[in-house]
């Protein structure tokens, strides 16, 4: 009874033990799911370590049962309570098994959702970012708008302008075309006439080669009888009597050039006219006829100048000038080219008497001293028309310069600046504003920058240079790629001074100088400060630039 005994309390004990366990293990199958990872990973160690105690147990109480059992100590119905737990012991197991299983993917599918949650993070924080930038971008598109709508206007407005321009040129071409067309045609009418001229000047030189071989011949044989008459003749006739008559024919000049040539229309005011008018237009072809048979005859007794008082001297030059100025630059250099030379070299260089070789050397001596400077004479006034002579006949670069040089130093007096609008200088100096004569373009708009200082003669300077052939010389200047800073300079202060007289306006539009100065002043590098300076006063003189665009553009190149 005691073995018994003692073998069922170790029973009951073994039982007791078992259904805890197996309580704890339902309780950890029903909780384990939704705790928390870790401790559900402790609940997992208990759980495996009363599950082994439970085996031991088992195994222990199987064997004791089976004891008992073989001893047939344990009841029927107890062994079959124990088969019933066993079976439910092991469904646990692989209810416990399956539970696990399960947390796991739970744990996978939690890290899943944690990284695709980040993920998602990411995302709604780039697409705030996108839409920040869309709305930039938006903004930004508007104002850009906005801007392109402003430029095309502007650009329609320029091309409307620039159309109206355009038809008004091409009215001006035509026009221009139907010139050049009549032109041509008197130009092959002046042609044939030329080619028959050329024949019968030839003939008339053949005749004349003849008729000198034939004086020359003549003279040899009457040089012996005629050698004392001769000399007899010059010693009563060379001082006295060519006084006198220089005396008389000075008068004459100086009346005819202040009565009747200054006070006729020059060449280059006759070209700059579109509507001539008859009080010279009659006289024209007779003036100029008159004059291309006196220039030539006034070219010889420029040689007498030396014998004659200096005092003769300045009506001579002064009728040589406004002869000059009265014949077409075409005339000169086609029938009086040589003419045009000498005088100018004789202007230039003055006239040195040689002496007569028959007179005794004490007269040769007196002879030999005697001179007439024009060109570098003492006397302003003659100086001034000597270089203009000069300027008008010459064609030697290093002749024109030094006269420009002259020219421009007379002008620094105010004697100087009313001897050049008393002689109606600027067509003069004009002739040589060309691109083809670099060197000399720089020395001609310095002589003209000194007629605009500030000074008594700078209204009817300005005036005279308010005409078509001025602009009209000017916008071919402009056009040209080829000119220098310091000429542009130069060129921009004189229309600078021409742009404050209102009526000149038309000119500048005339020509389309306000486009090429509008365009300068745009591509014009900032440094040269002086010259945007005075593209700015030209345009904003005229009205082709307002005052807050001109302080702007002073701002920016100071």
């Amino acid at each position: 009874f005691c073995d018994s005994s003692g073998l069922e309390v170790e029973e009951k004990g073994i039982i007791c033990s078992e259904t805890d366990a197996i309580q704890n293990t339902a309780i950890y199958t029903k909780t384990g799911p939704t705790l928390p990872t870790h401790l559900s990973a402790n609940t997992q160690e208990n759980r495996d370590q009363i599950i082994s105690n439970g085996l031991l147990k088992k195994i222990v109480r199987g064997t004791g049962a089976q004891a008992c059992n073989r001893q047939g100590l344990i009841p029927p119905y107890i062994s079959q309570i124990y088969d019933e737990l066993f079976v439910i012991h092991q469904k646990l197991q692989r209810e416990s098994s399956a539970q696990q299983e399960y947390a796991l993917q739970l744990q996978k599918r939690e890290r899943s959702l944690t990284e695709q949650e980040a993920l998602l993070f990411k995302h709604e924080a780039a697409l705030a970012k996108i839409r920040g930038v869309e709305e930039e971008v938006h903004t930004k598109f508007g104002v850009i708008k906005e801007q392109h709508e402003a430029e095309v206007k502007q650009l329609t407005e320029a091309l409307r302008e620039i159309t109206k321009e355009n038809r008004r040129l091409k009215s001006s071409f035509d026009s221009l075309k139907e010139v050049n067309d009549s032109l041509r045609k008197q130009l092959s009418d002046v042609t044939d006439l030329n080619k028959k001229l050329e024949g019968q000047a030839r003939k008339v030189q053949a005749r004349l080669e003849n008729l000198q071989v034939r004086f020359v011949l003549t003279c040899l044989r009457k040089s012996i009888k005629l050698k004392a008459e001769i000399s007899d003749i010059m010693d009563i006739l060379q001082l006295p009597l060519n006084s006198q008559v220089y005396e008389l024919l000075t008068c004459l000049m100086d009346w005819i050039s202040d009565q009747h040539l200054s006070k006729i229309k020059t060449q280059e005011e006759r070209e700059d006219s579109h509507k001539p008018m008859v009080t010279w237009s009659s006289k024209k072809p007779y003036t100029q006829e008159k004059c291309m048979k006196l220039l030539p005859i006034a070219a010889e007794q420029l040689q007498w100048m030396p014998y004659v008082n200096p005092k003769l001297h300045m009506p001579v030059i002064k009728f040589i000038y406004w002869s000059i100025r009265q014949l077409h630059t075409d005339i000169q250099h086609a029938t009086m080219r040589s003419t045009m030379r000498r005088l100018g070299e004789d202007i230039f260089k003055g006239i040195v008497s040689k002496g007569n070789p028959d007179s005794s050397s004490e007269q040769s001596t007196e002879s030999k001293s005697k001179s007439a400077a024009f060109f570098k004479s003492s006397c302003m006034p003659l100086r001034f028309l000597s270089t203009l002579i000069v300027l008008k006949t010459v064609t030697q670069v290093d002749y024109l310069a030094q006269a420009f040089d002259s020219l421009r130093i007379d002008l620094k007096t105010d004697e100087g600046k009313a001897l050049f609008l008393e002689y109606q200088c600027v067509p003069v100096v004009l002739s040589h504003l060309k691109v083809s004569s670099r060197g000399l373009l720089s020395s001609a708009l310095e002589g003209l920058l000194e007629m605009t200082m500030e000074s008594g003669s700078l209204q009817p300077f300005l005036e005279a240079c308010s005409n078509e052939s001025f602009f009209r010389t000017c916008s071919v200047l402009l056009r040209s790629s080829k000119l220098d800073i310091p000429v542009l300079e130069k060129l921009c202060v004189i229309l600078q001074k021409l742009s404050r007289i209102k009526s000149n306006k038309k000119m500048f539009e005339l020509f389309a100088l306000h486009q090429m100065l509008q365009e300068l002043r745009r591509t014009i590098n900032p440094d040269y400060t002086f010259l945007c300076i005075n593209l700015n006063s030209i345009l904003l003189n005229l009205e082709w630039l307002k005052s807050s665009s001109l302080a702007s553009s002073l701002s920016t190149s100071h």
